[in-house]
Order: C-alpha cells, then structure tokens, then sequence
C-alpha cells in the first residue's frame, strides 16, 4: 500500500452513527477500500452484495488470525474490536478446522428443532407483552428493555443453562464490549470483566451439570473429538451467547420502530396484504442487525478487479448491513423500508461457510415477539415520534439503543 493510498485511507466511525450513508460511500469508490480502524489498524472494507458473496466463499480468505494474520501481533492491548476478532471459537477457525468445530453447534439450530422451542418463546413473549399491557394509559416503556432484550436473553439463557443470577452481569458486559468507541483501558477492563463472567459461568456449570449446551459442550464425548481448552469454551460461549440474543434483540426493535413508523404497512399486514415474514426479511435487509464483522484474512493474492488487489495478510472487514442496500441489486429504493418488494434478498446474517447457525432462532424470536406485541397491543405507539430513537454506539451492531413506546395511550 503506497503512502498517497494511505494519507487518503477513510477512518470506519467506531461509533457507528451514519452507518448506512458511510459504508454507500465506501461501496461508490470501489469492489473494496482500504480504511482504519480504532486502534490504527488498516483493513479492506468490503460493502457491496456481489463482493461479499465473493469474498465470504473464497477459500483464499480466512478468518482464523492465527494462521493468516501476520499483523496480529501490533495491535494494541485492548483493542475494541479485540473480543469479537480474536474470539477462540469456531467463529474464527478454517477449512476443516471450522467444519468440525461448528458441527459440536449447529445441530441445535436446525430449523425443526428450533421450532419445537416455539412454546418456550412464546411463553416468554406472552409475559413480556402482558406486563407493557399493564401499565397505566400513557405510561410509557423503553421495548428494548421491556420485551426485545428479556426475550432474547431468556431463551439463549435457557438454551446454555446460564443461572438467573448470572445472567444480567453477563449480558450487560457482552453489550459493554461491543461498544467500539470506548477508550483501549476501558476496553481492555471490560474484557477482562467478560472474561471472568464466562469462566463462572464455566465453573457452575462443571459444578452443576444439566441438559444445556454449556454442560454438552464440557461433556463431550464424541468419539475421536478432543475436549475444548477453557479458552476455546469461553470464545464459544461469548459467540454463542452474544449472537443469540444481540442479533435478535436488533432485529425486533428495528422491526418494531419499522412498523410504528410505516402506518401503512402495519394496516397493510393487518389486513393480511403482507405476512410478518415480509416485515422480518425487509428489515433484515434495510437494518441488518450486525453491520462489520472484524475480521477475515487474505491467505494469498486475491485480485477484486476495478484496481484492488488484496494482498496475502491483509485484514478484511465485511459490511453485511449494507449489502441489502445495494442499488445494483435493489435499485428501487434502496434505503427505504418496504415489506412489499418482491425482492427483499439480503446478507444480514453472513454468507458462505461462516453463515449464522442461529438465523432459525432469530427469526423465529421475531416473528414471536412481532405477532404477539401487535395483537394483544393495538394501539401501540411511538412516545415521541418527532424524534428518530438513539443508535448503538458501535460499528459492529445496529439497532435503537432505546425504543420508547406507548403501549396504551391516552384516549383523544
């Protein structure tokens, strides 16, 4: 990379406030940009559909830093982007390696089993919904709190036997390190923080087996499968766990304020014109759930055309979010939400070997949560709808960090 390319390399905003309007920017200047990311370190960022799916399926590309990532070791301790590219899982293996991991996981995720979890869910979401029923005529309640997050904790809880008294310190640190603007020390603390959320979690779980994954995954015998080091069980645990309930806590909130901002769409699904499959896929693709994933890896050349060549070691960034915005692939406007379209393709949840094996899961919480919140609340509104919901404070993440919403206003 000459020192002209450098002097111009466009710096990622870690707090993520104009994802969608940065990364068409980037996505106009090329198949893949040379950017900095917090802490210095220099990636490809690769925005458009066609190029994810290219890079995503490549053999060439990796994502185990390990093996492929010469530059590892510059990185700064506590890097903010650290717990996510560094995690010890599957998540960041390769080829066989990967294969064979995943396949301890996956298997609960499959389609049928997950809908046998529909009662669970259901249950869950028929308490949550039934509390913001009770509140008074215009009070009002923040749904994130009230019914995305508790929903999605819940079930992805139950699902790795997290006890009830761990559950909120550990999900309140996972939240806490995907914040990309902190400092590197109050990253490098909250690492360490979740850290030892998960090495508890580890250790009641050796002390208290029972039917969950967490007691599977320290208890397996599968033959010829060597246990996990405790390092390879927490990364697995914060890749699991996080996935399980960010992504979908994302998805509903995003959805939600979706609908209460399209009131044409929402008397349209009630009329039955659209499903609530319409409305989870367009979110999907307009506000995918996660917008970068750090990292993936050259593992040699690899020539994009239009002038970029990646070259072998080079960190690779993916903007999954922004390749259901892609005018070459939807050019019908792009950026504006509607369940309708008869294309709503998307890329929210990853592409190729590396594909979210809790997609089922995600949108089966949503469509739960959804169905069930409109129902049983139909005159739910927004508290203030003048004034657009803050975001996440990460570029890792997208969602409303907070959606104030009024279950039962004040009669007119």
């Amino acid at each position: 990379m000459s020192d002209s390319s450098v002097s111009r390399c466009p710096f990622l905003d870690p707090a993520g406030s104009a994802l969608h309007a940065e990364a068409a920017g980037l996505r106009e200047q090329g198949p893949a940009v040379w950017v900095e990311l917090p802490g210095g370190v220099r990636a490809w960022s690769v925005t458009g559909y066609e190029v994810i799916q290219r890079v995503t399926t490549d053999p060439r590309v990796s994502r185990d830093h390990r093996l492929h990532w010469p530059g590892a070791g510059e990185v700064p301790e506590g890097w903010v982007l650290g717990p996510v590219a560094f995690q010890d899982s599957f998540v960041n293996q390769y080829g066989a390696e990967h294969r064979k991991s995943r396949g301890r996981i996956a298997p609960t995720f499959l389609p049928r089993r997950v809908e046998s979890m529909r009662p669970q869910v259901q249950a869950t979401a028929d308490r949550l919904v039934a509390a913001l029923g009770a509140l008074a005529p215009g009070e009002s309640a923040d749904l994130r709190l009230a019914l995305s997050r508790p929903l999605t904790l819940t079930v992805i809880c139950d699902l790795f036997g997290v006890p009830e008294e761990l559950r909120g310190g550990l999900c309140e640190a996972i939240d806490t390190v995907l914040d990309s603007t902190l400092s590197e020390d109050v990253a490098l603390a909250a690492q360490i923080d979740l850290n030892e959320r998960l090495s508890g979690l580890l250790a009641h779980k050796r002390a208290h087996p029972a039917a969950d994954l967490t007691s599977d995954l320290l208890l397996s015998d599968r033959p010829g499968e060597l246990p996990l080091s405790d390092e390879e069980l927490i990364g697995t645990l914060f890749t699991m766990i996080t996935g399980g309930f960010e992504t979908a806590v994302n998805l509903i909130t995003s959805a939600v304020l979706a609908l209460l901002t399209h009131p044409q769409e929402l008397a349209r699904l009630r009329a039955g014109g659209i499903g609530w499959s319409d409305v989870i896929e367009e979110t999907l693709r307009v506000e995918g759930p996660v917008m970068h994933v750090p990292l993936r890896y050259a593992v040699e050349d690899i020539d994009l055309g239009g002038g970029v060549l990646i070259r072998k070691g080079d960190p690779i960034i993916i903007g999954f979010a922004a390749a259901g915005r892609d005018p070459r692939v939807h050019p019908d406007r792009p950026d504006e939400f509607d369940p309708t379209r008869a294309d709503k393709g998307h890329l929210a949840f990853g592409y190729g070997p590396h594909f979210c094996v809790g997609a089922p899961l995600a949108r089966l919480e949503t469509e739960i949560a959804l169905s069930t919140l409109f129902e049983r609340l139909p005159d739910l509104a927004l508290a203030d709808p003048e004034r657009p919901p803050a975001r996440i404070p990460s570029m890792i993440v997208n969602g409303p960090a907070v959606l104030d919403v009024v279950p039962r206003p004040v009669a007119p």
